[in-house]
């Protein structure tokens, strides 16, 4: 049985003391393929340099809105050169996707810096639009901006919303408009009441499963530094409710996620 942990971050520095060693056995305990995620123009960067090691490992490449520039100058040129580096990495087939990008005002309280994030957001969905890349959304406390967004703004390859908030109306407004649903730790939470409701409204050809490591461990390692190995405990969560085996709830996964990215 083999799994596909859609978002994870081995660009993070709580992996720079075990990082090979660790990527190594993920690989081996079954997670067979994996998305390394990047959330700044640096963290980006790093991402691709991990992914290239290894035949199995692919990226994605944006600016998060919790690492805006907040000099309007660095943001341009950080868009300028994030364009530069994705046009001339692509042909290594690696950079599978623009993310992980969105909203996110559980942090952000200025109604102003709110608008700066709106903008980014578009504008990376047109950098999206201009490599035929899907995109991968963050959003946090921002439901009803992030869908106005993605309702008015053309978005050539819809991509997933990563990590996806346990809300009823986004789930329902993503599929309609054509996202898969990435379901990560939060699932599993004791304290996560609507989990299995939420679950249940997304088809099983639409879900991705992922960790975001090194965030946001699942029952039963919560609390404790994530890893790719944990992919397995969501899609056993996602299995259970949905009364199917878990054997194919791993392989319509791993497909799903290899369709969305255009992976082999």
């Amino acid at each position: 049985m083999e799994f596909f942990d859609s978002h994870a971050h081995y660009n993070d520095e709580k992996f720079n003391e075990d990082r090979e060693e660790l990527i190594n056995n993920i690989y081996d305990s079954g997670i067979t393929k994996l998305i390394n995620a990047g959330y700044s123009l640096k963290s980006s960067v790093y991402a691709l340099e991990i992914a290239k090691k290894y035949d199995w490992i692919y990226t994605i490449s944006g600016i998060s809105p919790n690492d805006i520039p907040e000099k309007k100058e660095e943001l341009n040129k950080q868009l300028d050169e994030l364009v530069d580096f994705i046009e001339t990495e692509r042909k290594t087939n690696k950079i599978v996707a623009i993310g992980e990008i969105g909203l996110d005002y559980y942090w952000e309280k200025d109604e102003e810096k709110r608008n700066i994030q709106k903008e980014v957001f578009i504008r990376q969905i047109q950098i999206a639009n201009g490599f035929n890349l899907p995109i991968v959304i963050h959003t946090r406390d921002a439901v009803m901006d992030t869908l106005e967004i993605l309702k008015t703004n053309e978005v050539v390859k819809k991509g997933v919303f990563h990590c996806c908030p346990l809300n009823r109306e986004l789930v329902k407004e993503a599929l309609k408009l054509g996202y898969y649903i990435s379901f990560a730790g939060p699932v599993t939470f004791k304290n996560s009441k609507n989990a299995n409701e939420i679950i249940e409204m997304v088809p099983l050809d639409k879900i991705l499963i992922e960790t975001d490591s090194p965030y946001l461990s699942p029952e039963p390692n919560r609390g404790k530094r994530n890893d790719s190995r944990n992919v397995k405990y969501i899609a056993e969560k996602i299995a259970n409710v949905k009364h199917k085996s878990l054997e194919e709830t791993a392989r319509t996964t791993y497909e799903n996620t290899c369709k969305i990215f255009n992976i082999k």
